[in-house]
Protein backbone atom coordinates (compact mmCIF):
# COMPACT_ATOMS: atom_id res chain seq x y z
CA UNK A 1 0.00 0.00 0.00
CA UNK A 2 1.37 3.46 -1.25
CA UNK A 3 1.88 6.22 1.38
CA UNK A 4 -1.05 8.98 1.96
CA UNK A 5 -1.01 12.18 2.13
CA UNK A 6 -3.75 14.08 3.64
CA UNK A 7 -5.02 17.62 3.33
CA UNK A 8 -6.84 19.33 6.54
CA UNK A 9 -10.23 19.15 5.10
CA UNK A 10 -10.38 15.34 4.88
CA UNK A 11 -8.46 14.70 7.82
CA UNK A 12 -10.64 17.17 9.77
CA UNK A 13 -13.70 15.39 8.26
CA UNK A 14 -12.70 12.37 10.31
CA UNK A 15 -11.36 13.88 13.15
CA UNK A 16 -14.76 15.87 13.43
CA UNK A 17 -17.24 12.91 12.82
CA UNK A 18 -15.40 11.16 15.65
CA UNK A 19 -13.62 8.08 13.44
CA UNK A 20 -10.20 8.71 12.71
CA UNK A 21 -9.99 5.35 14.13
CA UNK A 22 -10.48 4.46 10.20
CA UNK A 23 -7.50 6.74 8.92
CA UNK A 24 -5.57 4.66 11.92
CA UNK A 25 -6.22 1.91 11.05
CA UNK A 26 -6.12 1.68 6.90
CA UNK A 27 -3.21 4.08 7.23
CA UNK A 28 -1.13 3.60 10.41
CA UNK A 29 2.78 4.62 10.11
CA UNK A 30 1.89 5.16 6.40
CA UNK A 31 0.42 8.39 6.93
CA UNK A 32 1.37 11.89 6.47
CA UNK A 33 0.26 15.88 6.90
CA UNK A 34 3.08 18.34 5.81
CA UNK A 35 3.74 21.12 8.46
CA UNK A 36 1.43 23.68 6.77
CA UNK A 37 -1.69 21.44 7.13
CA UNK A 38 -0.56 20.58 10.70
CA UNK A 39 -0.52 24.80 11.02
CA UNK A 40 -4.23 24.47 9.50
CA UNK A 41 -5.16 22.10 12.47
CA UNK A 42 -3.87 24.46 14.92
CA UNK A 43 -5.87 27.31 13.37
CA UNK A 44 -9.04 24.92 13.73
CA UNK A 45 -8.29 24.37 17.11
CA UNK A 46 -7.85 27.97 18.30
CA UNK A 47 -11.52 28.53 16.86
CA UNK A 48 -12.87 25.97 19.04
CA UNK A 49 -13.27 22.59 17.16
CA UNK A 50 -11.57 21.02 20.20
CA UNK A 51 -12.09 17.44 18.24
CA UNK A 52 -9.15 18.33 15.89
CA UNK A 53 -7.10 17.55 18.78
CA UNK A 54 -7.08 14.04 18.11
CA UNK A 55 -5.19 14.93 14.71
CA UNK A 56 -2.24 16.33 17.33
CA UNK A 57 -2.42 13.17 19.37
CA UNK A 58 -2.29 11.20 16.24
CA UNK A 59 0.93 13.14 15.67
CA UNK A 60 2.27 12.32 18.95
CA UNK A 61 1.47 8.71 19.18
CA UNK A 62 3.65 8.35 15.51
CA UNK A 63 1.04 6.52 13.66
CA UNK A 64 0.67 9.90 11.57
CA UNK A 65 3.89 11.85 10.70
CA UNK A 66 3.78 15.84 10.87
CA UNK A 67 6.69 16.54 7.46
CA UNK A 68 8.31 19.12 6.06
CA UNK A 69 9.04 19.71 2.24
CA UNK A 70 12.59 18.23 1.79
CA UNK A 71 13.41 18.62 -1.55
CA UNK A 72 14.05 21.36 -4.15
CA UNK A 73 11.77 19.28 -6.61
CA UNK A 74 9.36 19.72 -3.80
CA UNK A 75 9.84 23.10 -2.99
CA UNK A 76 9.84 23.70 -6.54
CA UNK A 77 5.92 22.46 -6.82
CA UNK A 78 5.14 23.77 -3.64
CA UNK A 79 5.50 27.33 -5.03
CA UNK A 80 3.92 27.29 -8.56
CA UNK A 81 0.81 25.55 -7.01
CA UNK A 82 0.58 27.85 -3.81
CA UNK A 83 0.21 30.91 -6.37
CA UNK A 84 -3.33 29.29 -7.30
CA UNK A 85 -4.64 27.42 -3.72
CA UNK A 86 -3.82 27.03 0.00
CA UNK A 87 -0.18 26.35 1.40
CA UNK A 88 -1.64 22.78 3.10
CA UNK A 89 -3.10 21.93 -0.67
CA UNK A 90 -0.13 22.57 -2.66
CA UNK A 91 2.24 21.47 -0.20
CA UNK A 92 0.13 18.35 0.08
CA UNK A 93 0.08 17.79 -3.55
CA UNK A 94 4.01 18.78 -3.97
CA UNK A 95 4.83 15.89 -1.20
CA UNK A 96 2.71 13.58 -3.09
CA UNK A 97 3.80 13.76 -6.71
CA UNK A 98 8.02 13.97 -5.34
CA UNK A 99 7.50 10.76 -3.29
CA UNK A 100 4.60 8.97 -4.99
CA UNK A 101 2.04 8.64 -2.17
CA UNK A 102 -1.57 9.37 -2.98
CA UNK A 103 -3.01 12.60 -1.86
CA UNK A 104 -6.06 12.58 -0.16
CA UNK A 105 -8.22 15.41 -0.45
CA UNK A 106 -11.70 16.60 -1.38
CA UNK A 107 -11.06 20.13 -3.05
CA UNK A 108 -12.16 20.12 -6.40
CA UNK A 109 -9.78 22.51 -8.15
CA UNK A 110 -6.44 20.89 -5.49
CA UNK A 111 -7.37 17.37 -6.90
CA UNK A 112 -7.70 18.74 -10.61
CA UNK A 113 -4.00 19.91 -10.31
CA UNK A 114 -3.13 16.56 -8.81
CA UNK A 115 -4.37 14.83 -11.97
CA UNK A 116 -2.82 17.19 -13.97
CA UNK A 117 0.19 16.43 -12.38
CA UNK A 118 0.02 12.31 -12.08
CA UNK A 119 -0.96 12.79 -8.25
CA UNK A 120 -2.87 9.41 -7.62
CA UNK A 121 -6.04 10.50 -5.48
CA UNK A 122 -8.56 9.46 -3.17
CA UNK A 123 -11.02 11.67 -0.48
CA UNK A 124 -12.99 11.26 2.39
CA UNK A 125 -16.07 8.67 0.50
CA UNK A 126 -13.12 7.07 -1.45
CA UNK A 127 -11.65 6.47 2.56
CA UNK A 128 -14.79 5.58 3.48
CA UNK A 129 -15.69 3.01 0.78
CA UNK A 130 -12.29 1.51 1.68
CA UNK A 131 -13.55 1.20 5.53
CA UNK A 132 -16.30 -0.77 4.11
CA UNK A 133 -14.85 -3.06 1.79
CA UNK A 134 -12.10 -4.03 4.05
CA UNK A 135 -14.53 -4.90 7.04
CA UNK A 136 -13.62 -2.21 9.69
CA UNK A 137 -17.26 -0.41 9.41
CA UNK A 138 -20.63 -1.95 8.34
CA UNK A 139 -22.22 0.57 5.70
CA UNK A 140 -24.63 1.49 8.05
CA UNK A 141 -21.76 3.08 10.29
CA UNK A 142 -20.17 4.50 7.22
CA UNK A 143 -23.65 6.79 6.65
CA UNK A 144 -24.16 7.45 10.37
CA UNK A 145 -20.13 9.12 10.16
CA UNK A 146 -21.19 10.47 6.76
CA UNK A 147 -24.10 12.38 8.21
CA UNK A 148 -21.82 13.72 11.58
CA UNK A 149 -19.71 14.85 8.73
CA UNK A 150 -22.11 16.50 6.85
CA UNK A 151 -23.15 18.00 10.39
CA UNK A 152 -19.73 19.50 10.87
CA UNK A 153 -20.38 20.83 6.83
CA UNK A 154 -19.22 18.44 4.80
CA UNK A 155 -20.29 18.41 1.19
CA UNK A 156 -21.32 15.38 0.58
CA UNK A 157 -21.50 14.17 -3.24
CA UNK A 158 -24.04 11.17 -1.90
CA UNK A 159 -26.21 10.87 0.59
CA UNK A 160 -25.92 7.60 1.55
CA UNK A 161 -22.51 4.81 1.07
CA UNK A 162 -24.94 2.56 -0.87
CA UNK A 163 -24.85 5.13 -3.90
CA UNK A 164 -20.96 4.27 -4.24
CA UNK A 165 -20.67 0.90 -2.94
Amino acid sequence: MPDIVFDNCVLSNFALSDSLFIIKRLYARAAYITEFVAAENMKGIGKGYGKLVSIREAINEEWLEQTALKTAEERKIFESLSISMGFGEASSIAVAKARGFVFACDDRAARREASLLGVRLTGTIGILIKAVKNSLIACKEADNILKAMVSYGFYSPVNSMKEVL
